[in-house]
């Protein structure tokens, strides 16, 4: 018997993490299975990871994917070759999907309606939607056709409330799925070296170079404002780096005045001499992101995905806005919708100083705020559904396959 085969579309570089893990979970069930991909942002690095192919051409626009944050990122990737690129990403994908026996799109309007053309039966998760947004979410006429048609087998939502809001507007095969990376969000064992009495601040600034630099930048600026006001039992640092933002972190210490030692950030205010202690330190990793998040106080977070899994694990968020073109003071408003009590966005537009002073005093509050803690702790839970996105959603798919009862 011939092995089944699966494409994955996607479009966004969140949407690839989503489907790298439900492809995880696939391989672990049904090995047998023939797997392909074709990511519309990026270069699709999840699946390179996997050694999964990919079927057509890939490219990194200005915008990143997040044109609909401004519209001159839009007329940038336009001009980048965006309509070009797309039309033959669309044919890569006509030209392979007749061999599949099942497609599975992640992601907008945009990787559904590919799904949709190919004529192929598909699955949807939908999983940068959500109706937590605005109390309803709002379909534009051609993804609910995609959504509605007999080929589109089930719509798989990030949150609970979605899948009812979906229901409850006529998409009857709407279900929950949840957040696939928050099924292998466990520690791995790496030494933090954290003192267990002290509060742990996690540093999450993004993925995307180089807006993640940029970002990271600002986060430093807040650490020295933080320690400038923070009472003396006094707070550890951590962050969750990308390997190309650690490979950048000499240029880094040097631009903000910090100095760097095996991955050892330490900032002294101006005149101490070299016996006194530094203001403050922070540890950057590489390998521990899922380390930091878990045994992390309360985030710093600048990031999508990341800060979401924060959430979902009962973690307080401050949020500052950066210049783009992902992390902006929309991206961040919209977020703070998204996440709820949890998520707290301090300044209108790009950080700047008194934004970050204005920071490092909210962020000292929160953590002497007990009710408040406690009560993220059962939002994020309850907001964003128990783990196991990806069994449910691979289990899904193998039984439409035929591959298990």
């Amino acid at each position: 018997m011939p092995s089944k085969r699966i494409l994955f579309i996607s479009n966004g570089h969140g949407e690839d993490n989503h489907t790298s893990h439900v492809i995880q979970t696939l391989r672990e069930l049904s090995p047998s299975i023939e797997m392909a991909a074709m990511p519309i942002v990026g270069e699709g690095k999840a699946y390179r990871s996997l050694d999964i192919p990919i079927i057509g051409p890939t490219q990194t626009m200005p915008s990143g994917g997040f044109f609909y944050m401004k519209r001159l990122y839009l007329l940038k990737d336009f001009q980048s070759g965006l309509i070009g690129l797309t039309w033959r990403q669309l044919q890569a994908v006509l030209q392979y999907a007749p061999n599949c026996d099942l497609v599975m799109a992640t992601g907008d309007f945009i990787s559904q309606t590919f799904a949709y053309l190919t004529k192929r039966p598909f699955v949807s998760f939908i999983s940068c939607l959500s109706a937590l947004y605005e109390g309803r979410l709002r379909i534009n006429p051609l993804l609910w056709h995609d959504l509605n048609s007999s080929r589109c087998l089930t719509v798989f939502t990030r949150d609970s409330y979605t899948a009812f809001d979906l229901q409850r507007q006529g998409i009857t095969k709407a279900q929950f799925g949840g957040i696939p990376a928050l099924d292998r969000l466990v520690p791995t064992g790496v030494d933090l070296q954290l003192k267990p009495e002290v509060p742990t601040i996690a540093l999450l600034p993004g993925s995307r170079m180089p807006e993640a630099a940029r970002n990271f930048c600002l986060q430093l600026q807040l650490v020295v404002e933080i320690a400038k006001v923070m009472p003396e039992s006094g707070l550890q640092f951590r962050a969750a780096l990308v390997p190309n933002l650690m490979a950048e972190l000499d240029d880094i210490a040097k631009s903000e005045g910090w100095q760097l030692n095996q991955g050892v950030l330490t900032y002294s205010l101006a005149g101490s001499s070299a016996e006194e202690s530094p203001l403050v330190e922070v540890k950057c990793y590489s390998n521990a992101f899922s380390d930091i998040l878990y045994y992390s106080t309360l985030v710093i977070g600048m990031a999508g995905l990341a800060v979401d899994l924060a959430v979902a694990i009962g973690k307080p968020i401050i949020q500052i806005p950066g210049q783009g073109p992902q992390f902006t003071y929309a991206f961040a408003e919209a977020q703070t919708r998204l996440l709820g009590i949890n998520a707290q966005t301090i300044g209108t537009g790009p950080a700047t100083p008194d934004t970050l002073k204005q920071a490092a005093l909210r962020l000292v509050e929160t953590l002497q705020d007990a009710d408040y803690l406690a009560q993220c702790q059962k939002n994020g839970p309850e907001r964003f559904g128990p783990s196991g996105a990806s069994q449910r959603i691979a289990s899904f798919i193998l039984k439409s396959l035929g591959e298990i009862e």
